[in-house]
């Protein structure tokens, strides 16, 4: 799949919210929202396309990003004001384990799970299937060769995933080492022969699957059920200064993803995404993650129970229990004494309960959805593995 020139985003005509909240409309200048090209950015694009932010008072644009380092640069240089990102980057950039260290916080998860590891066709054919199989495979070549996997960003949960998945194969050390490159471009580089397998968000490991180049060997739902996955991002200051605006954004994005947790705005949410200002894939490779399941080869799926979760199980509020989940990841790999103070304050459930009662009422009113969290880091007798620039 080549590579596409990143574009801002206008909306395009299309059904509207039948009334808005009764606020009054201001003149402010369009907040500037950042997103990567996986399935899980629908909240957003929904949110774009449909109305949702005009809903609720707001004029955004959308700007697509290669990865996780464009998010972060264009925050260091004051370019967008929030970001679909992975939900480990505001820890580390708070604490400075990115290039610029700068106080972030998170008010919002924007989906839970949605990851699929996924190996070569060769690796397959050899029958790895699953992390007991591939440990088999690698004791059976002894030495011979390294293995190398992909994900799109270091010490994300793709990274937690990935790692916890190759701990389960009981691969030593030597025998493997973990890249890093933007989403789209995992999928060539496992073509091309310089990747052995990656963790990715939806649609990449279908995109491999169905060129035939790739097979989907675990999921998110059955490495950490209901792990989060994606936050909307922002800089302290800006929730501090802007805290009218960034509570109206969160509440145009709950409402966006409940939208997307309805089984019957998928399929139509789905075409929206295929378009190319957006994850620019085929709509046939996002409908596993958004419609039904990845498939193996012998016909049989692992069940994705709709890849993300974007709504239900109360998937949205940063609690508690999902920050510990992110930072007990981090611990594990970074074994910090003492813990660093940045990772305190980094999920804002204060937020979070503000922007939900700027919720329409058609929505707020509606059925609350059992509590449910992410199970706690297991603790690991230390890092597994370092991963590549």
């Amino acid at each position: 799949m080549g590579r596409r020139k990143r574009m801002k985003c206008t909306r395009e005509s299309t059904s509207q919210p039948s009334s808005g909240p009764s606020r009054a409309r201001r003149k402010l200048k369009p907040l500037r929202v950042g997103f990567l090209p996986e399935n899980d950015c629908a909240p957003v694009v929904v949110a774009h396309e449909f109305g949702w932010f005009e809903h609720y008072g707001l004029k955004v644009e959308l700007h697509s990003e290669a990865s996780w380092k464009h998010l972060h640069d264009k925050f260091h240089l004051g370019l967008l004001d929030a970001a679909h990102a992975p939900a480990s980057l505001p820890f580390l950039m708070n604490v400075g384990l990115t290039p610029e260290k700068h106080a972030c916080v998170a008010g919002l998860i924007l989906s839970l799970e949605g990851n699929a590891i996924t190996v070569s066709r060769n690796l397959s054919r050899l029958g790895v299937v699953d992390a007991a199989t591939m440990g088999e495979h690698v004791f059976k070549e002894r030495g011979r060769r390294t293995y190398t996997f992909g994900v799109a960003c270091p010490l994300s949960p793709q990274y937690f995933l990935l790692c916890q998945w190759l701990k389960a194969a009981n691969l030593p050390h030597s025998a493997v080492r973990i890249e890093t490159a933007p989403s789209e471009q995992l999928f060539p580089l496992l073509k091309l022969g310089y990747l052995d397998g990656y963790c990715a968000g939806e649609p990449w490991g279908s995109v491999a699957a169905q060129a035939g180049v790739g097979q989907c060997v675990a999921t998110s739902a059955q490495l950490a059920p209901l792990h989060p996955e994606k936050v909307l991002m922002v800089r302290k200051d800006f929730a501090e200064r802007h805290a009218e605006e960034h509570e109206l954004l969160l509440a145009a994005l709950i409402h966006a993803c409940y939208r997307c947790d309805q089984p019957d705005d998928r399929p139509a949410i789905c075409d929206r995404l295929a378009q190319a200002r957006y994850v620019n894939a085929p709509a046939d490779c996002l409908a596993p993650g958004l419609l039904s399941t990845v498939a193996n080869e012998a016909g049989q799926g692992h069940g994705l129970h709709a890849s993300n979760v974007f709504y239900r199980t109360r998937a949205n509020e940063p609690s508690a229990a999902k920050a510990a989940w992110v930072t007990g990841h981090l611990y594990d790999f970074l074994r910090w004494a003492p813990r660093p103070a940045g990772l305190n304050g980094v999920f804002r459930p204060d937020i979070y309960r503000r922007a939900r009662r700027l919720v329409s009422s058609e929505l707020a009113d509606g059925p609350r959805a059992p509590r449910v969290q992410p199970k706690p880091a297991a603790r690991s007798s230390g890092p597994l593995l370092a991963c590549g620039a």
